[in-house]
């Protein structure tokens, strides 16, 4: 049982079918993450749970509390949910303690104790409340409207890409510092984003949506390296897709024969490996001494990225012919020149893909 539950949850607009059936869980003081391609459905699905839409069919549970059951639901303002927007849709008009404390009783006798109490849980100076939103950065922005959803301690919290507007460097940042404090205070969290890098750091389980549909459901590692199709794989990240004969754990491939982790499987087959699993060795162009098990080839571009750099590869043999070119992720520090030949290793297991279904 999850302190959040959905059950085959739909809804649609017209004939647009923006959720085809939705089942989720998700734990107590835990981070998850819904992410999918524009249209999946991933929105629709947090302003159901927040009230603002309800569903056709389906049910929505918090707690011991039915939020949703079908189109019968409670209102948002009773839900107990906390809610931060996109760019937090800040009041432009108001003070930052005005913003902080809009959902706060105006007679309330510890008010501005409890304003200050959420500024600092957000790490912000006081000194700020009596600044006006455009006064702000937008890391400070984001804290802000954290800080006004949090006023009045929600269940639960949901995130809909709150870090979208921020630049790179203060959107790492940023997004740290709310997962460390949404964790320290133990609150439930939901973020919606598109942003694939920002759902694996974010969350301990992620949700990918497709088609209004959960493709899967599961801890961000394993996600990452044990998805369950092709999609899925190349929508978390970059992938290298390969056919493969696979026999007692093996996959002999262009890349030569190379562990799996899959040990039953027999026959033909689709694995996955991810960029940064490969490591290049250079080698001369025609060495004496290869090894006949081994691959090789060729570097033809470089795409430098810093700290982490893409390098295109041509594998060389018989895979030439029928194998595109590989992305390579290496280390700067590392890399060989373009035209030079390279022995290619492959680290850790293989990805084999679940049976294709006709």
């Amino acid at each position: 049982m999850g302190f959040l539950e959905l059950h085959a949850v739909r809804k649609s607009y017209g004939p647009q079918v923006a959720l085809a059936g939705v089942d989720l869980q998700v734990k107590a003081g835990s981070r998850t993450a819904i992410v999918g391609p524009s249209g999946s459905g991933k929105t629709t699905l947090l302003r159901i749970i927040a009230g603002f839409e309800a569903p056709d069919v389906g049910r929505v549970t918090l707690g011991s509390q039915t939020l949703a059951d079908g189109p019968n639901a409670i209102p948002a303002h009773r839900r107990g949910i906390g809610f931060v927007p996109q760019e937090g849709a800040l009041f432009p008009h108001l003070s930052v303690a005005d913003n902080v404390g809009f959902g706060l009783a105006r007679n309330a006798p510890d008010r501005t104790q409890r304003i200050t109490e959420l500024m600092q849980m957000v790490a912000l100076d006081p000194a700020m409340l009596t600044r006006r939103p455009h006064e702000l950065s937008g890391g400070q922005q984001q804290r802000v409207a954290l800080a006004r959803a949090l006023a009045q301690r929600p269940r639960l919290m949901l995130l809909d890409e709150p870090f979208s507007a921020l630049d790179t460097g203060l959107r790492a940042s940023t997004r740290k510092a709310v997962a460390q404090l949404l964790g320290a205070a133990g609150i439930t969290t939901i973020l919606v984003t598109h942003d694939q890098a920002e759902a694996l750091s974010f969350a301990d389980q992620v949700a990918v949506m497709r088609a209004g549909r959960l493709a899967q459901v599961g801890p961000p590692h394993t996600l990452y390296l044990r998805p369950t199709d092709a999609a899925t794989a190349q929508f978390l990240g970059e992938t290298i897709v390969l056919p493969a004969q696979l026999s007692q754990g093996w996959a002999t491939c262009a890349l030569g024969v190379i562990a799996a982790d899959d040990s039953q499987r027999k026959g033909p087959a689709q694995i996955m490996l991810r960029p940064e699993q490969l490591q290049l060795t250079p080698v001369p162009p025609d060495p004496m001494d290869t090894d006949a098990e081994a691959s090789y080839g060729v570097v033809e571009d470089i795409d430098f990225g810093g700290a982490l750099c893409g390098l295109t590869v041509r594998l060389l043999g018989d895979a030439q012919s029928h194998t595109a070119p590989l992305l390579v992720r290496s280390p700067a520090i590392h890399i060989p020149p373009v035209g030079s030949t390279v022995e290619i290793t492959v680290m850790g297991q293989a990805h084999v893909f679940g049976e294709t279904v006709a």
